[in-house]
C-alpha cells in the first residue's frame, strides 16, 4: 500500500514539475522581413539559443516591417525587425504614416529596442546582358524599391536621386513588391533593375549569378564624398559600407570594391515587455554572437563596444539593464523618457 501511495506521490510531484516547466516557459510572437534576409535569419538563429531559456519565439517572416511597427504598438505582437528609418517616420508622422500623424506619432512610444545589427547592403543589381552599366542608364527602366509602404522606398529613392539624379515616374519605373517576390521579378524579367538589401555574400545573389551572370553598381566616390550623402544616410538611418569584389563566388561584374549604403535593423519589443524577458533576448544575442558569426560572417561588423550606431528607437529598461551590467554606456537619447 505504502509503495502505491509513494509511487503515486511521485507520480504527482513529477506532473507538478513538468506543469511548472510549462508554465515557466515564454513565448513570444514576432514578425520579420524577407525568408532569406538577415531580418529572419537573425530571429531564427536567436529563438535557436532561446528555447535553452525556456523563451519560444515564434517567427513570421516576409511581413512588411512598417505594418509589423504598427501590429508591434499596438499589441498584436511581442516583437518585431524595426528599420531606424521606420521609427524615425512614425515618431513624426511622416512618409507612411502621415494620412494618420498624430495616432502614428503616440504609437510610436510604445516601441523599445533591445539591440541592432546590420541587415544588409543595399545591392543594385542587373543582369550583366543588361545595357545599365551606369546609375544614369536606368533611366526607363522598371527598378525595384521595395516594399509597398515600406520604409525602404525612401532608402531606395534616395539612393538613386542621389548616385543617378533619378526621380521615380520621371526617370524610371518604380515597382514596389514584397521582399519575397522581387527575386522571382527579377528573374522573370517583369523588374529591370533589382536593389535589395542582403549581406554581403548572400547566397541568394549566388544564386541569381549562377542562372545568368549579374552586375553590381556601386555609389561614385564623388557621391559618397559629398556632405549631401551623409545628410542622406543620417535621415535614412544607414551606414556607409563597402562590397567586396571577392563577396560572391558566381559569375558577377563588379568594378572593384563598391560603396554602398547598409541598412542596420532594430530587434524592437512592446514597452510593456516584462523586464526579465527583455533582460533575456538582450543577454543571450550577445553571448552568442560569436556563435552566430561563424554562421554568418557579415555580422563581424558589430562592434560590442560601440552597439548604438544608428540606433534610433529608445533601449526597454531590461535591455538597459544588460548594457549598464556590461560596463557600456548608454546616450542620453536611447533612454525612454516614460
Amino acid at each position: 500500500m505504502r509503495t502505491g501511495i509513494a509511487s503515486a506521490v511521485t507520480r504527482v510531484i513529477l506532473l507538478l514539475l513538468i506543469a511548472a516547466g510549462a508554465a515557466r516557459a515564454q513565448t513570444v510572437e514576432m514578425e520579420t522581413g524577407n525568408a532569406a534576409s538577415m531580418t529572419n535569419l537573425v530571429p531564427q538563429m536567436l529563438a535557436e539559443t532561446l528555447r535553452a531559456e525556456g523563451i519560444d519565439l515564434r517567427i513570421e517572416p516576409n511581413r512588411t516591417l512598417t505594418r509589423s511597427a504598427l501590429r508591434l504598438a499596438a499589441g498584436e505582437i511581442d516583437a518585431a525587425i524595426v528599420p531606424p528609418l521606420t521609427f524615425i517616420a512614425m515618431s513624426r508622422g511622416d512618409g507612411p504614416f502621415r494620412t494618420a500623424a498624430e495616432q502614428a506619432s503616440e504609437a510610436s512610444q510604445a516601441l523599445r529596442s533591445l539591440f541592432l545589427f546590420p541587415a544588409g547592403i543595399y545591392q543594385p543589381i542587373v543582369w550583366a546582358r543588361s545595357d545599365v552599366r551606369e546609375w544614369p542608364d536606368m533611366k526607363g527602366k522598371r527598378v525595384f524599391v521595395g516594399p509597398p509602404a515600406g520604409a525602404a522606398n525612401q532608402q531606395i529613392e534616395g539612393l538613386l536621386r542621389l548616385a543617378g539624379d533619378l526621380e521615380p515616374f520621371r526617370d524610371y519605373e518604380p515597382v514596389r513588391l514584397r521582399w519575397a517576390a522581387a527575386i522571382q521579378a527579377f528573374r522573370d524579367d517583369t523588374v529591370d533593375v533589382l536593389v535589395i538589401a542582403l549581406p554581403s555574400g548572400a547566397a541568394a545573389v549566388d544564386e541569381l549569378a549562377a542562372s545568368r551572370p549579374i552586375r553590381i553598381l556601386g555609389v561614385p566616390p564623388d557621391v559618397v564624398a559629398s556632405e549631401a550623402w551623409n545628410v542622406y544616410l543620417r535621415r535614412t538611418g544607414q551606414v556607409n559600407a563597402t562590397l567586396s569584389p571577392e563577396a560572391y563566388n558566381g559569375p558577377v561584374e563588379m568594378d572593384g570594391p563598391l560603396d554602398l549604403p547598409a541598412n542596420p535593423m532594430a530587434f524592437a519589443v512592446s514597452a510593456d515587455m516584462d523586464d526579465e524577458l527583455a533582460h533575456a533576448l538582450t543577454r543571450t544575442f550577445w553571448d552568442n554572437l560569436d556563435v552566430y558569426t561563424e554562421t554568418i560572417g557579415f555580422l563581424d561588423q558589430i562592434d560590442p563596444a560601440d552597439p548604438f550606431r544608428a540606433t534610433t528607437i529608445p533601449l526597454h529598461p531590461g535591455a538597459m539593464r544588460y548594457y549598464n551590467e556590461a560596463g557600456i554606456n548608454i546616450p542620453r537619447e536611447l533612454k525612454p523618457t516614460r
